[in-house]
């Protein structure tokens, strides 16, 4: 794993390197040689997360000007001193959250995956951390690029779950309740628990990597 983590870097950084110097470069002949590089990087990251060629192009090689992380937004919703928890398709549980969508913003983004996911309104109050998945969450999924994982303390307001096409059921628990298995890849069992002290703590300092 060490190995394909140092190949995965590499590809990440030889896509860094070419995506920003095609934002700049005006020789035909330099950009035909970047956008080779840049090719090159996909498909070595390809052959170390296990993704088509194509998908890791699609996400990868999109964008123009300097590659930046990918933001996801996870909600801590507490009530009556419980953490809310999802159920997910695949039948592992996670803290309510996904992908930032390009226009909105984290407060928003939070608010909106917990009404999809739990059919609950709540209300954003404060940023509990900043964390880098590729040091946090133990997943088997590599991606070719860096994430952000926001997590943002919550109050809920109304709503009950319905179930729907992203998670089977929903509750909310204490802490000696949390259900098994989590979704490493999303939420570890030390991400729930620091949530539960930011919850319980006025004065909370946020982490971040």
């Amino acid at each position: 794993m060490e190995g394909k983590n140092q190949w995965l870097e590499w590809a990440k950084e030889l896509q860094d390197l070419s995506q920003c110097a095609l934002a700049y470069c005006k020789d035909k002949f330099d950009i035909e040689r970047f956008e080779r590089i840049r090719d090159i990087s996909a498909e070595m990251a390809a052959s170390v997360v296990d993704m088509p060629v194509e998908t890791v192009k699609g996400m990868f090689c999109a964008g123009t000007g300097y590659q930046t992380a990918r933001i996801e937004t996870r909600a801590a919703v507490m009530r009556d001193g419980k953490l809310l928890m999802v159920q997910e398709a695949k039948g592992k549980w996670a803290l309510p959250g996904g992908w930032q969508d390009y226009n909105q913003t984290v407060r928003e983004n939070t608010v909106k995956e917990v009404l999809e996911e739990a059919g609950m309104t709540v209300r954003a109050t404060r940023v509990i951390a900043l964390h880098d998945y590729h040091r946090r969450n133990r997943s088997k999924v590599q991606f070719p690029y860096n994430i952000v994982k926001v997590f943002v303390l919550c109050e809920y307001i109304s709503g009950e779950f319905a179930p729907n096409i992203e998670t089977l059921s929903c509750g909310f628990f204490g802490p000696d309740e949390i259900p098994q298995p989590l979704a490493t890849g999303k939420t570890t069992m030390e991400q729930v628990e620091m949530c539960f002290r930011a919850a319980s703590d006025e004065n909370w300092a946020v982490e971040f990597d």
